[in-house]
């Protein structure tokens, strides 16, 4: 009988026993942002040096020369514009290295060292790959028939309402497609689970199946699916509870970093923008331990092969030859059974005849 852990409490016991897997991961975006966001720099450089009103930016902060700029970074392709684009690969092998490691290190208890994370992350990187391009298969046309949707409620909702309710119900649009969203996405951070377990299993030959680690992922979708189907409330509502937190935490820095942007030295704005997005990275390892916690609740179960037992031909039923001196069975029994018959006396001479 499967168990029934608590996902929250199992979740993050996972991950600060493996707390290197997600600094690691931090550090290695830190690294991608601050090495492609020099460009902008650049740029933004370029464009506010010589301007008067590029004192409004070191001053008091004001929101409408900072749109300006952002205007002017948008004409033409620039060195920022190249550098977004070059980043985005770089970060998605990133992924497709450090998560499959992770997962790994999360279900054998192995330590979530650099060298590890991405031994493992080598190994699993192609079966990454096949599974974010599924889930983009399989997302794309319900995400965009649901935004095809939200733009008619939002046309609807500009003709006939206005103010705050016009925006809460173009919100609670918005809401219904983050909620589908983060459905696909449990399910299939579920077959990413399963495919690293899958990976750690051997299929027995006995049953026409690889005698090795097993490679489908094909076979990591019925199980996911098993379990996300009868744990939906209990995965469903811890990765959307996280979720939340994740957010949150970034709304309040993100907010406290506004409110201090007139200060005059920068570093405390950043140290708040960096403390709101290593919260966010921690909620999702934690919905990662979740999900691994669920999986090893309800791991897959390896067939075992009915060997058929051999047939033994039966030898032929023979008796023992008697040893020397042993009276045999058959003849003692035939003795007792049967009594031992007088022989008829022999007839007695006539005598001779006297001469």
């Amino acid at each position: 009988m499967p168990q029934k852990r608590m996902l929250l409490i199992g979740g993050l016991s996972l991950t600060l026993r493996n707390w290197p897997a997600f600094v690691w991961t931090y550090a290695f975006n830190l690294g991608l942002a601050l090495l492609f966001a020099l460009p902008l720099h650049l740029q933004i450089d370029a464009i506010t040096a010589h301007s008067l009103a590029s004192q409004r930016l070191t001053g008091a902060f004001d929101l409408g020369t900072a749109g300006s700029v952002i205007m002017k970074l948008s004409q033409g392709p620039g060195p920022a514009v190249a550098g977004s684009y070059f980043s985005v690969p770089f970060y998605l092998a990133l992924y497709f290295f450090i998560v499959p490691g992770t997962l790994f290190c999360y279900q054998t208890g192995t330590s979530a060292r650099l060298f590890p994370l991405l031994e493992t992350g080598f190994a699993y990187f192609w079966r990454f790959i096949r599974i974010t391009l599924i889930n983009l298969v399989v997302s794309a046309p319900i995400l965009g028939g649901l935004s095809a949707l939200k733009n008619l409620w939002s046309d609807h909702v500009d003709q006939t309402t206005v103010g705050r309710p016009a925006f809460l119900l173009n919100l609670a649009a918005l809401v219904v497609i983050g909620l589908v969203a983060a459905l696909v996405r449990v399910y299939f951070d579920l077959v990413q689970v399963y495919t690293v377990q899958l990976g750690q299993l051997y299929f027995p030959a006995e049953l026409g199946l690889k005698g090795r680690p097993e490679r489908q992922i094909r076979r990591a979708f019925k199980p996911a699916w098993r379990a996300f189907r009868h744990n939906f409330f209990r995965v469903y509502g811890t990765f959307v509870f996280l979720t939340l937190v994740g957010l949150f935490a970034v709304g309040i820095t993100a907010r406290a970093a506004v409110h201090s942007l007139a200060q005059p030295q920068a570093w405390p704005i950043f140290l708040l923008a960096q403390l709101g997005l290593f919260l966010m990275l921690l909620t999702r390892f934690w919905q990662r331990g979740a999900e691994t916690v669920l999986a090893l609740d309800n791991p897959i179960v390896v067939p075992v092969p009915v060997i058929p037992a051999p047939v033994v031909p039966e030898a032929p039923l023979t008796e023992p030859a008697p040893e020397p001196g042993e009276e045999p069975e058959a003849q003692a029994s035939a003795d007792v059974a049967e009594p031992e018959q007088e022989l008829p006396a022999a007839p007695e001479e006539p005598p001779a005849a006297e001469i």
